[in-house]
This record gives C-alpha cells, sequence and structure tokens, in this order.
C-alpha cells in the first residue's frame, strides 16, 4: 500500500464508530528567546547539517490582484502591478482529507504579503532544467517575470509557469508562526501534472543536482 493508499485508510479508520475519540494536543507556549538565552545550536552549524536533505525546488506565485473574494485588496492594489512569485524549497503536502499543502516563508519576506493580501496562490514544482528560473524567482527586487512565459491558473488566476512538473492551485487555509518563518497552509482547488518522465529540479548542500 503506498503513501496515499495508508492516508486514506487512516481517514475511513478515524471517521469509523471503532475509531476511539481523539484529543487535541495542548497548543504548545509561545516565547521568543531572551536576550540572555544562547542559540541551542549555531545558525551556521544548522545550515551545514540540514543541508544534507534534499530537496525539491518550486515557484510560488500569486495574481497581480486579489479574486474577486475580496473586493477591497483588489481595490487597494496598485494599477499595473505585476503578478507575484518567489522560490521555495520548503514545500510539502499536508492533507489528503481535506486537501492541504504547506509552504514555509520567511517573515522578512517583501513578496509574501502581495501573496497574502491576494488570497491565493500557485505552487509550481520546477523540472531538472528549470535551474536559472529558480535563480530568477530567488533574487529581491527584480522584475521576476520578465520573459517567463506562463498562463493563468484555472481558479485562482495565479501565474501557472511553462515546462513545470506540476502545479497546485490553492486558496490560503491557515497561516502559523513558526520562528522566522510563517508556515502557509493551502486548501487545494485544483492541480494538474506534465505528462513527461522528466526529472525534477533538487537542491543539496547550497547547489541544484
Amino acid at each position: 500500500m503506498g503513501h496515499a493508499g495508508m492516508a486514506a485508510a487512516a481517514v475511513r479508520y478515524l471517521r469509523s464508530a471503532d475509531a476511539p475519540p481523539v484529543a487535541a494536543l495542548p497548543r504548545p507556549a509561545l516565547r521568543c528567546v531572551g536576550e540572555d538565552e544562547r542559540a541551542p545550536v549555531p545558525q551556521a552549524e544548522f545550515r551545514r547539517v540540514l543541508g544534507n536533505f534534499a530537496s525539491g525546488v518550486a515557484v510560488v506565485t500569486a495574481p497581480a490582484t486579489a479574486t474577486a473574494t475580496d473586493p477591497q485588496a483588489t481595490a487597494d492594489a496598485p494599477q499595473g502591478a505585476a503578478p507575484a512569485g518567489f522560490a521555495c524549497q520548503s514545500f510539502s503536502s499536508l492533507s489528503l482529507d481535506p486537501p492541504l499543502v504547506a509552504f514555509m516563508v520567511g517573515r522578512t519576506s517583501t513578496t509574501w504579503p502581495r501573496i497574502a493580501r491576494a488570497g491565493v496562490f500557485c505552487v509550481n514544482v520546477l523540472s531538472a532544467g528549470q535551474g536559472e528560473l529558480c535563480r530568477a524567482f530567488a533574487v529581491s527586487g527584480a522584475d521576476k517575470f520578465a520573459g517567463v512565459t506562463y498562463d493563468a491558473a484555472p481558479v485562482s488566476g495565479s501565474p501557472r509557469l511553462a515546462g513545470t512538473l506540476a502545479w497546485i492551485d490553492c486558496t490560503i487555509h491557515a497561516v502559523h508562526t513558526g520562528g522566522d518563518h510563517l508556515i502557509v497552509v493551502g486548501r487545494v482547488d485544483a492541480l494538474g501534472a506534465s505528462e513527461g518522465d522528466e526529472a525534477p529540479l533538487l537542491f543539496h548542500k547550497g547547489r541544484f543536482l
């Protein structure tokens, strides 16, 4: 049984009459590290060790203006505004029922407020030949969409980049704090994948594989 099959079986079991009640875990206390407290792990060492975990790479995009569900955000958007997008390593599937995905974004990101204002996003899973595209979306302040071919994702209207392995069209479901990052949960409204067999773009120890 694959991962999807095991997840579906777990959902069926939890819905059955024989399943024991599931108690919610207590919410952990949130606090900042005090100035007199030493960080348990040096940041350089943290980056070096965690860099051994190879990850896929995606570009998270959002439309230039909000959808019709948020007319105020649409009214606030500047005329001629460009769509938003940034390169993202920290993307993962989260839930099968309901279908949820998640990505992490730094609190200091200048792109995130634009995605949050739109209320929707599209995750574009990059293929092995799209390293330069990834680098373009990792740059801050540039016109990231210059020369990039894309169309509109079917539900959100977010840019759906050409040549990617897969796309996941989402509505923002929840946002949680996670240290110096935010954990963004999206509810999947539509998705699709290419029919080819091209390898994914992977990032490992600070470089593409």
